[in-house]
């Protein structure tokens, strides 16, 4: 089929004109593809993780290792998504790629950042890593270690955002995230 744009066309779900790279506190959900439970199992209202559960877990715990500029708070792994609150600090860049030396003249800024200077890191460049890194991860499970297959992608193509205003939201989403595993049953990612 020949790509028509008034067929084919996404529409975003990010907040149109809002800077996700901006200070903040930002509640997500990342699902997996199908909603295939592939991270371990509810047993008595708690999340039992297997080996790539653990594994998930671990990532997301190593972003403000690699990530500058990026911390991390509340978060769980639940059999087929995970939900977890990121908070950008300030002006994020990867570790290793620190701030340049020299000012950025005119003719810099036209033609491009300078070499050796990493561009501010937003809210969708963690996703994407985190993502990424996961799946090479998972993947290398599958072959290693026996985990279960997945079809093309370990991950849905997008992911749930949520800015965080105040701090009543705050608490409220920190409850929802550790109260998930209870309410399994009744959660919309349940299959």
């Amino acid at each position: 089929m020949k790509h028509d744009p008034d067929l084919h066309h996404r529409r975003s779900i990010r907040l149109k004109g809002y800077d996700y790279s901006q200070a903040g506190l930002y509640f997500i959900t990342i699902c997996t593809q199908n909603r295939l439970c592939v991270f371990g199992e509810i047993k008595n209202g708690e999340m039992v993780l297997n080996d790539a559960g653990m594994m998930i877990k671990t990532v997301w715990h190593e972003i403000p290792v690699y990530y500058h500029g990026f911390n991390i708070h509340e978060f769980i792994v639940m059999p087929n998504h995970v939900h977890g609150i990121i908070q950008i600090i300030s002006n994020p860049k990867p570790v290793g790629a620190g701030p340049c030396a020299c000012p950025i003249n005119e003719r810099q800024q036209q033609i491009g950042q300078p070499q050796g200077v990493a561009p501010t890191m937003s809210l969708f460049d963690i996703v994407h890593r985190f993502k990424t890194l996961t799946t090479k991860r998972y993947t290398d499970g599958v072959k290693n270690n026996g985990w279960p297959r997945f079809n093309k992608k370990l991950w849905q193509r997008n992911y749930y955002e949520h800015i965080i205003r105040n701090e009543k939201s705050y608490y409220q989403i920190s409850e929802y995230i550790q109260t998930n595993p209870v309410k399994w049953q009744d959660d919309k990612y349940y299959v």
